[in-house]
């Protein structure tokens, strides 16, 4: 395992994701996380991806094609991914809040729509399901996304959600935040 956020949400995932799960890739971006999934849930495994940018989708979906993998890779905001599944049906969630690397510096997550994606992740998870989020801030994006996503989540119910987020103490600079959610049976 690599230490640092990706790293170790990758190894969350490795280790919560089984065969035939339905994984729910909230930010899609370049489709690494998206192959991921696919490969973790395997053939009878279903996986959900979203991103606002076309660029992300059209990248996610060469990468899958690439790579032999299948997964349903949607134009929309991940606010609404709730039109897309039924509640608690999901076992896995993941985001990577940010920008796309590379990509327009312009176009990156919002808090008001990471807040309410957060929400509807937590909604569709099934008991025993997880969420995965590596939080990016500073740069363009700032800090008020940050921000808003750590007060959302002290007000995440603990009689059925267990909430961990992480910080890197001795990191220089602004590094991810790796933050992991488990659904209580």
């Amino acid at each position: 395992m690599q230490l640092n956020t990706l790293g170790m949400v990758h190894e969350f995932l490795r280790r919560h994701v089984k065969e035939g799960a339905f994984c729910i890739d909230a930010t899609a971006g370049r489709g690494r996380d998206t192959a991921l999934l696919c490969r973790l849930a395997g053939e009878r495994g279903k996986v959900l991806a979203f991103d606002i940018q076309q660029s992300a989708v059209d990248q996610t979906r060469a990468l899958l094609e690439q790579e032999g993998l299948s997964a349903q890779v949607v134009l929309d905001s991940h606010a609404y991914m709730e039109q897309y599944a039924p509640a608690g049906t999901a076992d896995c969630v993941v985001f990577n809040f940010g920008r796309l690397p590379g990509g327009d510096p312009h176009i990156f997550t919002r808090a008001e729509s990471s807040v309410a994606a957060i929400g509807a992740g937590l909604r569709l998870l099934r008991p025993g399901g997880v969420m995965a989020i590596a939080l990016y801030y500073g740069k363009e994006n700032g800090y008020e996304e940050r921000d808003a996503v750590l007060e959302y989540l002290k007000t995440v119910d603990d009689r059925v959600y267990t909430v961990l987020c992480c910080q890197w103490s001795n990191r220089r600079g602004e590094p991810p935040l790796p933050i992991f959610i488990w659904k209580e049976h």
